[in-house]
């Protein structure tokens, strides 16, 4: 394989606007870019200790889930070991030419048999919310770009998942300024955790992943639905430092209460005035509306995918399904709507609806890669068969022929049981 990372940025940057103080990752450590498929790799977090010489300090922390500037620096450090990552490299078209797509940046054109679209979503802006957008109504993963001086203002933060949380706590301990009052509003019914129990992460491994593809869209869409705390919840230590902090400051020191918690409301309006601005929320336990005032809103209300505008071009050929979401193949590519000459379209961070909980995560990344990578070579390049899995996601194994006296003395179709 020949292969090329095109990268729009002139450097590496993973999320820096939410690499906040104290902000820690999810996932465990060796679920990086390549330890699941290929422990040996010298792309591996492992090596990435051993080469930074702080092996044995890490491991007397007995951390299980790093930082996300640590986790950032090793993917910063991987990269730059990499001789095929081009940064300042965006792609400004993708079309496709006697079977190949041809990749045009600024300064060259690049042709390939195959393509992976990795461009990640985009934040998703309430709708009430659009107008008011600059310096002082703003993303989540903004944050850490901007100039932060929250002294003597109100603060509100929209959004109950894991940036939400961080966000919060930062603002609680003043790192920016300590705020004259400080909101923290999610329509969900309350500050919810991670599902973090050994059962629920079988749904981020390959043998669930593979079961959840062959699903009906509407199974998919009721899986995904309660299985959503398992992705977008808080973790449990994160929750409990924000409510030490806050049984610290206002039942110890017994501070004046400058802080608000609340669940249950849903922003349906955001107006400004010269001074200040103006929200209204929708409370679905009281059933009644509320109107609040604040300096600044900070809208941790997540990210929504998208087709980069380079491919938009090739968005023609993409089959979608009943609800207007691009169909994936279980090796990750987009399914199109007729044969053709040229090569697959692959897709990641896009595939939520298609293959469940774990696609958008970093869980299975090494596995999706190597999937992907498989498909291309048209061979097992990486074994990535695993044993069958502790739970059985769908049909019973054989039945026995031992049984099949019983089955027949309950009258059962014995054809259908043995197919």
């Amino acid at each position: 394989m020949k292969t090329l990372f095109l990268e729009a940025r002139t450097e590496f940057s993973w999320h820096p606007g939410l690499l906040l103080e104290g902000a820690n990752m999810q996932t465990h450590y060796l679920k990086d870019l390549v330890s699941a498929v290929c422990p040996t790799s010298e792309y591996s977090f492992l090596n990435y200790l051993v080469s930074n010489k702080k092996y044995y300090r890490f491991l007397s922390t007995e951390q299980s889930c790093i930082s996300r500037q640590e986790f950032s620096d090793y993917l910063s450090w991987a990269s730059n070991k990499m001789p095929n990552v081009l940064f300042d490299s965006a792609v400004d078209n993708i079309e496709e030419v006697d079977g190949l797509y041809h990749i045009h940046t600024k300064s060259a054109i690049y042709k390939a048999r195959h393509i992976c679209l990795g461009t990640g979503k985009a934040p998703y802006f309430p709708e009430c919310a659009k107008p008011s957008l600059g310096a002082n109504v703003f993303h989540a993963a903004e944050v850490g770009l901007r100039e932060r001086n929250f002294s003597g203002r109100n603060v509100t933060i929209i959004g109950g998942g894991q940036s939400g949380a961080d966000i919060f706590l930062n603002v609680l301990r003043e790192q920016w300024g300590k705020p004259s009052k400080l909101n923290w509003v999610t329509r969900r019914a309350n500050y919810q955790p991670l599902d973090e129990a050994a059962f629920t992460n079988e749904y981020f491994t390959p043998d669930y992943v593979e079961t959840f593809v062959g699903l009906t869209e509407k199974v998919k869409q009721r899986e995904i639905a309660h299985q959503k705390l398992t992705s977008d919840g808080i973790t449990q230590k994160c929750l409990l430092e924000i409510y030490q902090e806050l049984y610290q400051r206002f039942d110890v020191m017994n501070e004046q209460p400058w802080v608000q918690l609340l669940p249950h409301r849903t922003l349906v309006a955001v107006a400004e005035s010269s001074n200040q601005i103006a929200l209204q929320y929708d409370n679905a336990m009281t059933q009644q509306q509320e109107q609040d005032q604040t300096d600044i809103v900070i809208l941790a209300t997540g990210y929504q995918g998208q087709l980069p505008s380079c491919a938009k071009n090739l968005e023609c050929k993409f089959e979608r399904d009943e609800y207007k979401q691009m169909q994936l193949t279980h090796h990750f590519s987009i399914e199109k709507k007729a044969e053709d000459e040229s090569g697959n379209v692959f897709v990641v961070n896009a595939g939520l609806h298609s293959h469940g909980i774990a696609e958008p995560q970093l869980s299975l990344a090494a596995w999706r890669a190597a999937k992907i990578i498989n498909q291309v070579t048209k061979q097992r390049t990486f074994d990535i068969e695993s044993k069958v899995g502790l739970i059985n996601w769908g049909g019973l194994p054989p039945t026995r022929e031992d049984d099949l006296s019983i089955a027949k003395s309950n009258q059962f179709n014995i054809d259908k049981i043995v197919n």
